[in-house]
């Protein structure tokens, strides 16, 4: 089982290392940089790039000049300043030397994959503008970061805080560019076929040239992916910043991306059936990237929904969680489009308006949305009360501030139509789109609130009854106290933490454990401590807040 070290605490040093430390690190950070981009400036200018204006040659010459000969020795120099001591404990440990490597590691790869995967798609769709540039800032910035992996991957001097951090942040970037391009060659080739299909005549380049295009970033972004979290060893992190990044990413992110491209395609098949007041290809314009990013979000959730599944159950809950956050926004949205619809056929209709758009789109929503906050959030089966208050506070807060915002609204479009009717809208016109938003609102806060009482009563009810008032208890004794901690434990019922005395005494009759239960009784405190010593002596001293 891999050891999440995101969260080791460095060691502790003066106010004045930390400052050095800052100033060192930011330093060198610059320093890298701008030798990383003169250098990459004299290499394209090496393969034959010419200035992109007459006159820049010789400032932009000079400049890369500067930065690759005067900031590549000075980074050099406090490199070796630095790795020098990267050996001592308390500069291994420190926080600004790993929050460094991973700062430029995450620089490095995203300026080296961006530049060679946007040569490859160039190169992919039949062009060759400017692939000096990219190929060379691609190398320059790949070395980086290939050097930076040696000092992160260094068994003496590689950090030990925030060292999870490249890897987590390579898997994070990788997935995004991955499933980003996935839903454009998607929507490329299913429109493509859509327009087929339908006889629309294609405008501009061809279709593949784009996807080819697209194809390429979302291998290399897979590629990326696939060495953080497989070779580099993502997939066994466990903890920390690393279930935060695959709750994120490859749950939220990804579930909205299913649910909101679901709920895209269900609206163009109910527009299909019940509304056709504009032309085919209109209609089915929006199929494409609603099926593309269905089918990866759904792919992406699945794979990452398995892998949340081996994690502890805070980690499960907060996946459940999230994915419930995202129906539920979506099942309430829809039932906000419901009621502004519905009102709507009681006012006079507006020139041009047609409410059947607008109530098939809250409907799609409120299908794809509902079921699934049903399936995942479960009303009618037992839950964990303590692991949701987090989410109701936030079902809360989200909810004063839309309802906040509604109602401002509604007030301003109510005074607005009692002082100066200018438009000829009647009220119900006006205030109908706040008001779904207020009535959806009020029964997401209403049935949220009615769980969070619930909870509460649950959580005061089962809390496990104690003797004694004491929530935890230190006890120092001699030899073997397992006798003595479970006597503890049973007579308060509080979590015991033992310390074994230093000056433990001879051999002799030690406390008895009945009479330890009985001295506890009446001990009340968050925290007590209680000190055995020789012929059964028994000190408890109860503990300052």
């Amino acid at each position: 089982m891999s050891i999440d070290r995101t969260a080791g605490a460095p060691a502790t040093s003066s106010p004045q290392s930390a400052v050095r430390r800052l100033v060192v690190f930011t330093l060198l950070f610059a320093l890298v940089s701008i030798a990383a981009n003169g250098l990459g400036a004299l290499l394209a200018r090496l393969l034959g790039e010419k200035p992109a204006f007459a006159g820049e040659d010789v400032s932009s010459l000079a400049m890369a000049l500067a930065f690759t000969l005067i900031g590549g020795p000075l980074a050099a120099l406090l490199w070796w300043l630095v790795w020098r001591r990267a050996g001592v404990p308390a500069e291994r440990s420190a926080l600004g030397w790993g929050l460094y490597v991973a700062a430029v590691y995450t620089v490095s790869l995203l300026m080296s994959a961006t530049s060679l995967l946007m040569l490859g798609a160039q190169l992919a769709r039949g062009e060759a503008f400017g692939w000096q540039s990219m190929l060379a800032t691609g190398l320059v910035w790949g070395g980086v970061w290939a050097w930076h992996r040696w000092m992160w991957r260094h068994t003496r001097k590689g950090p030990t805080a925030l060292a999870t951090v490249p890897v987590v942040v390579g898997a994070v970037i990788g997935l995004v560019l991955g499933a980003a391009n996935a839903i454009a060659v998607l929507n490329g080739v299913i429109d493509a076929a859509v327009r087929e299909a339908g006889g629309a005549a294609s405008v501009g380049d061809p279709w593949w040239t784009f996807t080819l295009g697209s194809l390429v970033w979302a291998a290399g972004g897979a590629l990326i992916w696939w060495w953080h979290w497989f070779p580099e060893g993502g997939r066994r992190l466990r903890g920390g910043f690393a279930d935060v990044a695959l709750v994120v990413t490859g749950i939220l992110a990804a579930s909205f991306l299913a649910l909101g491209g679901a709920g895209v395609v269900l609206f163009v098949l109910l527009r299909l059936a019940f509304d056709r007041t504009e032309s085919l290809p209109v209609l089915l314009e929006p199929l494409a990237p609603g099926l593309a990013a269905g089918l990866v979000g759904a792919l992406v959730w699945a794979y990452h929904r398995r892998a949340a599944a081996e994690r502890d159950e805070a980690t499960r809950q907060a996946a459940r969680l999230v994915v419930s956050g995202v129906a539920l926004a979506g099942a309430a949205s829809g039932i906000g489009v419901v009621v502004n619809s519905l009102l709507a056929l009681s006012a006079p209709p507006l020139a041009g308006a047609d409410t059947r758009t607008l109530l098939l789109g809250g409907i799609s929503s409120l299908v794809i949305g509902g079921p699934v906050w049903w399936l995942v959030w479960r009303p009618s089966a037992a839950a964990e009360p303590a692991g949701r208050r987090v989410y109701l506070v936030v079902v809360f807060g989200l909810s004063a501030v839309v309802a906040l915002v509604t109602l401002l609204v509604i007030g301003f479009r109510l005074f607005e139509f009692l002082l100066d009717d200018v438009t000829g809208a009647s009220l119900v016109e006006r205030i109908r789109v706040p008001l779904g938003l207020l009535v959806a609102t009020g029964l997401v806060a209403a049935y949220h609130f009615a769980v969070w009482r619930r909870d509460r009563t649950e959580l005061a009810a089962g809390l496990p009854e104690r003797p004694h008032a004491i929530g935890h208890v230190f006890l120092v004794a001699d030899g073997d106290p397992a006798a003595l901690r479970r006597a503890v434990g049973d007579a308060t019922g509080a979590r015991v933490t033992v310390w074994a005395r230093a000056d433990a005494a001879p051999a002799g009759p030690g406390p008895d454990p009945a009479g330890l239960a009985d001295a506890l009784s009446g001990v009340a405190g968050d925290r007590v401590l209680v000190v055995t010593g020789p012929d059964g002596r028994i000190d408890i001293i109860p503990l300052a807040p």
